[in-house]
């Protein structure tokens, strides 16, 4: 069994799908007791992992759902050699929302000067970078950062009725300005093993020496 939980969003695995319904039975009646209920919307049995593909398949289903959690949707995917894959992606309404506050700040600071604007579009494309970036996700930072990209030559354009925002000049600020794509957040397995780390010799770790020089 396996639980992640922020506040009150909560996602349980099991290997057994009679062990995940006699869970889902006893938080009802556990919340039951405090006159409290599980959201209707939110609260869902789903086929998922590194088996559901092949077992939906022999039964004649479609690819495995998919689940949100925490501003990621979870998907069971592959690797180039075809293991299974743990891929997470940015949810589309979330993204969507924040280029919409980037695009109404930027009409409001339309009239600043471009280093200025410059330098807080890189704090917000930094911002989204810094909970985002994680791996099998590069395609929604590159998306992120594209779409601040065409916004900001958009509003520069509407300061005044001479557009000399041309293609190069916009390539440059973007270049000048805008951090690149990047991963900055190690696996969730790398993660677990810092915090968590296992030094049986049936592990295949070596366990961490302390020297004078420091850790080895």
């Amino acid at each position: 069994m396996v639980i992640v939980r922020y506040a009150d969003d909560v996602v349980a695995g099991f290997e057994h799908e009679a062990d995940a319904s006699r869970f889902l039975d006893a938080m009802r009646a556990r919340f039951a007791v405090f006159a409290l209920t599980l959201h209707p919307d939110k609260t869902r049995l789903l086929e998922f992992g590194r088996h559901a593909a092949a077992r939906r398949r022999q039964r004649g289903f479609g690819k495995p759902e998919t689940f949100t959690f925490l501003g990621f949707t979870f998907i069971c995917g592959k690797t180039r050699n075809g293991k299974f894959l743990l891929k997470r992606k940015s949810r589309g309404d979330r993204v969507q929302a924040k280029l919409a506050e980037v695009k109404e700040e930027l009409r409001h600071r339309r009239h600043q000067p471009i280093p200025e604007q410059g330098k807080w579009l890189a704090q917000v494309i930094a911002g989204f970078f810094n909970y985002h970036a994680v791996p099998t996700n590069f395609a929604a930072l590159r998306a992120f950062r594209d779409h601040v990209r065409d916004l900001w030559p958009r509003s520069l354009r509407r300061r005044s009725q001479r557009d000399f925002t041309t293609y190069e000049r916009t390539k440059k600020l973007a270049d000048d300005w805008l951090p690149k794509p990047r991963i900055l957040h190690p696996w969730p397995r790398d993660r677990f093993a810092v915090k968590h780390p296992r030094w049986e010799p049936y592990a295949g770790i070596p366990p961490v020496r302390f020297c004078a020089g420091g850790a080895q």
